[in-house]
């Protein structure tokens, strides 16, 4: 059992702070251990941001490209095996998110944000790609299923992660999803040991 020095807050004291009061504490106690971090010029964060910020430059031409080369009709093999991998890959990220949201896992707020990237995905090839007599249908399934589905699960992915940041004192009760940063300290990969 560890011994306490005056000034140092019981768990009885901790226990009868406000959830506000907490989180306080919490954000006072990452600040205070902040300086113990040594700075680092280039970890897996830099080199992540720079490789996403090199790969959009280099997107762009890229579709001015394709705007101007593709041709408007094109023939092609493996139509069918392309949509049932698509439609396969959909299906086992519902399903994980279904199982970690029953779970209660924080990998949900991946796997939803990223089905509703595949249902936005979805909705665009469906009704680009529809001839006239799938043309409605393909539509309408997108304004009134995928669409409203992928809204829901990146929403509520974002407000979880949201909600994760608050309990831990990451960010305020008024704050957006897009306003909480990324912790200060060393970043790894590994599991944390402990």
């Amino acid at each position: 059992m560890p011994t306490y020095s005056a000034g140092v807050l019981t768990d009885d004291q901790i226990t009868a702070l406000t959830p506000a009061e907490r989180r306080d504490l919490m954000r006072r106690l990452v600040e205070a251990g902040a300086g113990e971090v040594a700075p680092r010029t280039v970890g897996p964060r830099e080199v992540m941001v720079t490789l996403m910020a090199l790969s959009t430059l280099a997107l762009i031409p890229w579709i001015v490209y394709l705007g101007y080369s593709l041709p408007r009709v094109y023939l092609v093999k493996g139509w069918d095996v392309t949509w049932f991998g698509f439609d396969l890959l959909l299906v086992v990220f519902m399903g994980a998110t279904t199982v970690f949201g029953y779970l209660r896992r924080q990998m949900v707020m991946l796997t939803a944000f990223a089905t509703g990237v595949l249902l936005i995905c979805d909705a665009w090839f469906d009704v680009m790609m529809s001839n006239r007599e799938d043309g409605v249908g393909a539509t309408l399934s997108a304004l009134i299923i995928e669409l409203p589905l992928a809204v829901l699960l990146i929403v509520g992915a974002s407000r979880l992660l949201w909600r994760v940041a608050w309990r831990h004192g990451a960010a305020d009760d008024d704050s957006r999803p897009w306003d909480v940063g990324i912790p200060e300290g060393p970043t790894s990969f590994r599991r944390p040991r402990g």
